[in-house]
C-alpha cells in the first residue's frame, strides 16, 4: 500500500519533562530514528509539534519542541501521543499493513492470518489468529497482495 493512502501512524509518546527548559523524554515505537530529525513535525491531540533538538537517552530520546519552553509546559504534554505520516520506503514491512495479512510458507501452505505484532528484543513476533508465533526474521520478501511469505524451521509451527 502506498504511503499516500495510509493514515497517520503512532510513532511515539511524550513522557516526563527533562530539565528546566521544556525538553521532554520521548519513547519511540518505531525504529526509524530519523523521525526525530530537527524540523520533523508530529500531529497530536493538542496540535502540531516541531522538533528543534533531539538526542538519545537510555533507549529513549530527549526532545525539545518549538513552543514548549518551561518544565511546567513540558509536564503538561506528558502522555501525548505523537503521530506522523507513513514513510515511503521500499522493502520495508509496516505493522499497520501486516495486520490482517495472510501468512503462507514458501511452498504456498496457508499458516494463518496476522492478528497482531508483539515486540520482542530478539525479533518482533507475528501473532497469528491460530495462536502461532512467528519471529519476523523468518519473513521472506515483501507483502504482496495481502500475503506474507515465511520460511520457518521445521517444528516451529
Amino acid at each position: 500500500m502506498a504511503a499516500a493512502r495510509r493514515s497517520l501512524l503512532e510513532v511515539g509518546e511524550i513522557g516526563r519533562a527533562h530539565g528546566l527548559a521544556g525538553a521532554v523524554v520521548v519513547r519511540l515505537v518505531t525504529d526509524q530514528i530519523d523521525r526525530l530529525a530537527v524540523g520533523s513535525t508530529f500531529e497530536t491531540d493538542r496540535g502540531e509539534l516541531t522538533v528543534v533538538a533531539a538526542r538519545p537517552l537510555n533507549g529513549n530520546h530527549v526532545v525539545s519542541f518549538r513552543g514548549i519552553e518551561t518544565r511546567e509546559g513540558a509536564e503538561s504534554y506528558r502522555g501525548v501521543v505523537l503521530r506522523a505520516a507513513p514513510l515511503d520506503l521500499d522493502d520495508v514491512l509496516w505493522v499497520d499493513e501486516l495486520i490482517g495479512a495472510e501468512v503462507r510458507t514458501s511452498d504456498g501452505s496457508r499458516v494463518g492470518t496476522i492478528a497482531s505484532i508483539e515486540a520482542n528484543p530478539a525479533s518482533d513476533l507475528l501473532v497469528l489468529d491460530t495462536g502461532a508465533l512467528i519471529p519476523s526474521r523468518f519473513v521472506v520478501g515483501s507483502l504482496t497482495e495481502g500475503i506474507v511469505t515465511v520460511e520457518v524451521p521445521e517444528g516451529l509451527l
